[in-house]
């Protein structure tokens, strides 16, 4: 049986040993490009040996948005669920108390949030161990995931970095807008609208490496090399994060200051003490970029008690979907009141019309 890991291993090792310039960037390239595809064969044959999830590590999304927090055993995941949610998620001073996902819901400025507590990971998380990969797929469906690390142990926190990263997640990145478009006849034709640290030499090295030898490809992100290869993949999920530090009352001022610049946390909560928690309300509120949008219908008052909550820079088309799968066909021209119309009730007749926060909307249908 190929043994995938040490061909890793062994490839890492060189890439290590190779001083990064622009004579060698091609070459690394194609070395991170073979780990890339080695990776990939791993997790095919790890995903056969496996087979799905088990029960216990798949929950029907409910709310506005999903929030899953994440962390080593015993970080302070659970007892945070139950101060800002209410839920009863077992909390205990040992490791893997939870032992299958809780869920809990957060209602803040008119919006139900579901946050998930799920067992914590440990590391080789992503190949596996500790049922790792059951616990790191919940984080496909999640709109924003809570980073837990407790401050007495803040060794977890790259740690989880590394699992997450493994198991094709980026976190707090944007994805890059590069198109690959492949063709039969032509070669490899690189056009670009930003300046990028890999050459086009680098970039043909790579995608030959993933048998692509004919493609039109449109940069307009300034990428890496890692980047690049995500784009090639195309199975990563990106997800926005807030890295928090539990246990605050249990360290000195000094020591939190020093943990927290050291993996750039976002904020610190005491949950005994409930420090942080309004803090954390707003800033999981901020980072899901949600905005209110209240409905309205004709010859009637708005309801500006039950807005209906979207992403941000959401159309009329997603006011539709939300209210009733049926509604896109039925369209036939909606009046919107607010900061994305230019005077009160203009009337739109195209479901592209992007809305904005604290708009007020009436659809009219066949």
């Amino acid at each position: 049986m190929v043994d995938y890991k040490k061909q890793i291993k062994d490839i890492e090792d060189e890439i290590k040993k190779t001083k990064y310039n622009k004579a060698t960037q091609g070459h690394i390239g194609k070395l991170k490009a073979k780990i890339a595809m080695l990776k990939g064969k791993q997790d095919q044959r790890t995903s056969k040996k496996t087979g799905s999830s088990s029960y216990g590590y798949t929950v029907r999304k409910s709310g506005d948005g999903t929030v899953l927090l994440l962390g080593f055993p015993s970080a302070g995941k659970s007892t945070l669920l139950n101060v800002i949610t209410g839920a009863e998620s077992e909390v205990g001073a040992y490791a893997f108390t939870t032992l299958s996902v809780v869920p809990g819901m957060l209602n803040y400025k008119q919006a139900k949030i579901q946050i998930l507590d799920v067992p914590g990971i440990v590391s080789g998380a992503a190949s596996g161990k500790g049922r790792g990969r059951e616990v790191l797929t919940v984080i496909q469906n999640a709109d924003l995931v809570l980073i837990v690390v407790d401050v007495t142990t803040p060794e977890h926190y790259p740690a989880i970095i590394r699992e997450v990263r493994e198991a094709n997640i980026r976190l707090n990145q944007r994805k890059p807008e590069v198109y690959i478009k492949k063709k039969g006849t032509g070669g490899i034709q690189i056009g670009r609208t930003v300046k990028t640290e890999i050459d086009n030499a680098t970039i043909k090295d790579i995608m030959r490496e993933f048998k692509i030898v004919n493609a039109d490809v449109l940069i307009r992100s300034p990428i890496n090399m890692d980047q690049f290869i995500d784009c090639i993949e195309s199975n990563k999920k990106y997800v926005p994060a807030i890295i928090c530090l539990t246990k605050g009352d249990m360290a000195t001022a000094a020591q939190i200051r020093k943990v927290k610049k050291q993996i750039g946390a976002d904020l610190v909560l005491s949950a005994h003490n409930n420090v942080g928690i309004d803090e954390l309300k707003d800033m999981i509120f901020d980072k899901l970029d949600f905005m209110r949008i209240y409905m309205k219908e004709p010859r009637k008052e708005a309801d500006m008690n039950e807005p209906m909550i979207l992403q941000t820079k959401s159309s009329l088309k997603d006011v539709c979907l939300k209210t009733h799968k049926d509604f896109v066909k039925r369209f036939r021209f909606a009046r919107v009141w607010g900061k994305s119309a230019k005077h009160p009730g203009q009337r739109f007749s195209r479901l592209v019309h992007k809305l904005k926060d604290g708009d007020i909307v009436e659809l009219h249908l066949d």
